[in-house]
């Protein structure tokens, strides 16, 4: 297991991770590290989405990578929705450092109109959702085309999550955190 920490100086990103403060569904800060981090596979694939968004003008910010384990088991009691969550148990493609929910933003940092906002466990949130204006459809398929390109498989009900394909193939990593010397 090589988990890469993700820096908006390395990787030229936005990081916003949600779960680090209270704009979350659950309102209050449950993950305390605040550090973002993939497994390397994940990263570099990543590296290969940055520089297909930057070729057209765009930029990416992030608000999940890997999940600590005591962050999904946070989620998990706060709403065990297995349509959107995974059963801390079995683990989840973000506890495996394999997932990524993201959007893009213009080079301004302004955050593309994607219809819902992150964690937003309704219809709308799906990918083919069809009630949503002409140019909100656009953006996410532009966000689902440059992930797609770049080697990531995606959910399709949540335009934000992006992850590794097969991801019982990868191996759960328990409350990983960085320490700084």
């Amino acid at each position: 297991m090589n988990l890469i920490e993700i820096k908006k100086n390395t990787f030229d990103v936005l990081i916003d991770l949600k779960y680090a403060s209270t704009d979350n569904i659950m309102k209050k800060k449950i993950f305390h590290e605040n550090q973002c981090f993939l497994l390397e596979e994940t990263a570099e694939k990543l590296l290969a989405a940055i520089k297909i968004a930057k070729e057209i003008g765009y930029i990416f910010k992030i608000f999940d990578a890997y999940r600590p384990t005591y962050v999904q088991e946070a989620l998990w009691k706060f709403d065990p929705n297995p349509n959107f969550l995974s059963d801390p148990r079995k683990g989840s493609p973000h506890t495996r450092g394999i997932a990524i929910d993201l959007t893009l933003t213009n080079l301004n940092g302004n955050e593309l109109e994607m219809g819902t906002k992150f964690d937003d466990f309704t219809k709308k949130a799906y990918h083919l959702s069809r009630n949503l204006e002409k140019q909100i459809r656009i953006n996410r398929h532009l966000l689902l085309s440059i992930m797609t390109l770049a080697g990531f498989d995606f959910y399709h009900k949540e335009w934000w999550h992006y992850q590794l394909f097969n991801p019982s193939s990868y191996p759960l990593i328990h409350n990983f955190f960085y320490k700084k010397n």
